[in-house]
């Protein structure tokens, strides 16, 4: 990693014109490229010092990958007044030069999104994800809902008592059948319907 001193470092925020930011949860890699495309910045901050060095840079193009919490950093720094572009990460990893790790994730970034031909993933506005926040809620409690009755009928199945897959069907017919099972088995069922309810 690069070490510049205040004074350099001053000098190279001026020069930077396109920045690739590795996230992370706590730290993040930056590389940035000036004009003719020199490394001029290559650092790796901490989640709390990242919007305000971000703030330090003159307008510039700002790529990252599309992943958990990155539409809110690209809304950050483009009312910052960067131009901020997502890709796929399947798309930024034919750019990296050698191992992976995250300075050379950030460098595949930074390269990713100056290709004219890339494909960016549009940033949501916060309403949309407030959105998709709903249906993924949503969609969450559908998949542990029908897991749960799945297991129902599997254990219902232990004890000879085959039931249809339709969620209605195990839901009328369970308390029926509980009477016709031991008790600690009837206490597992009960606890898993309560779940289900």
């Amino acid at each position: 990693m690069c070490n510049f001193n205040h004074q350099r470092e001053g000098e190279v925020m001026s020069d930077v014109t396109t920045v690739g930011i590795d996230l992370a949860k706590n730290v993040f890699s930056v590389h940035g490229v000036d004009a003719a495309g020199r490394v001029v910045l290559r650092r790796t901050v901490r989640r709390e010092q990242l919007l305000p060095l971000v703030a330090q840079w003159p307008t510039c193009l700002i790529g990252m990958e599309a992943c958990s919490g990155a539409h809110e950093w690209a809304r950050q720094f483009q009312g910052l007044g960067h131009q901020v572009r997502l890709m796929a990460p399947k798309f930024v990893t034919p750019y990296r030069k050698s191992g992976k790790n995250d300075g050379n994730d950030a460098e595949a970034i930074c390269e990713a999104v100056a290709r004219p031909n890339m494909r960016f993933v549009p940033i949501k506005p916060i309403e949309q994800q407030c959105i998709l926040t709903l249906h993924r809620v949503r969609q969450g409690f559908v998949e542990e809902c029908t897991a749960t009755l799945n297991r129902i009928r599997g254990l219902l199945a232990e004890f000879g008592h085959v039931l249809p897959q339709r969620a209605v069907e195990v839901r009328r017919r369970l308390p029926g059948l509980l009477a016709q099972l031991p008790p600690l088995t009837v206490r597992a069922l009960t606890d898993l319907q309560a779940h289900v309810s």
